[in-house]
């Protein structure tokens, strides 16, 4: 590539597009650890408890349209900044995405959810991606499909998990 472009070594990535990554012997690891201390400062959430999982089994998120309603702009800006945030975490998927569905007309119902993805973000900043050094990488793909659980019609919830 050197023959073709005008490159300079600038030394090892550490950070970039929010993304940190840590080049070892043994291979590459990759978090958002900053990224969700700032996300918590945002949202006034740095001293919130911790969870030990990002939505709880028991819910069951519909529309809501008794509920009361909140600010869509401040929970679509966390939607946002959460399915940034799943470049590097997988685990948070599915709880991000059930949430999104519900950006046109949010409840405190959904408020809620998303907080307790934030607070279990919290509890797990170093989590992230590693990627091995040589060439016994193996990529395995997960699929869960849940069409009982979401209460909204026609619509089937889809997951798809590649580690």
């Amino acid at each position: 590539m050197h023959s073709e472009f005008e490159m300079s070594m600038m030394g090892e990535l550490n950070f970039f597009l929010g993304l940190q990554i840590k080049q070892l012997k043994e291979g590459t690891f990759i978090n958002q650890a900053k990224y969700i201390r700032d996300l918590l400062k945002r949202f006034n959430m740095e001293e919130a408890k911790t969870m030990k999982t990002p939505m709880s089994s028991s819910i069951k998120l519909d529309k809501n349209e008794k509920g009361k309603s909140i600010n869509s702009t401040m929970y679509r800006g966390m939607i946002g900044s959460l399915l940034y945030l799943t470049a590097s975490r997988p685990d948070i998927m599915y709880s991000v995405c059930l949430c999104a569905r519900f950006q046109s007309c949010p409840k405190e119902s959904h408020l809620s959810v998303v907080k307790r993805i934030l607070r279990y973000l919290k509890g797990t900043m170093d989590i992230g991606l590693w990627y091995p050094k040589g060439d016994n990488f193996e990529l395995i793909g997960f699929s869960d499909a849940d069409f009982a659980v979401v209460k909204l019609k026609e619509k089937a919830l889809v997951a798809l998990v590649i580690s």
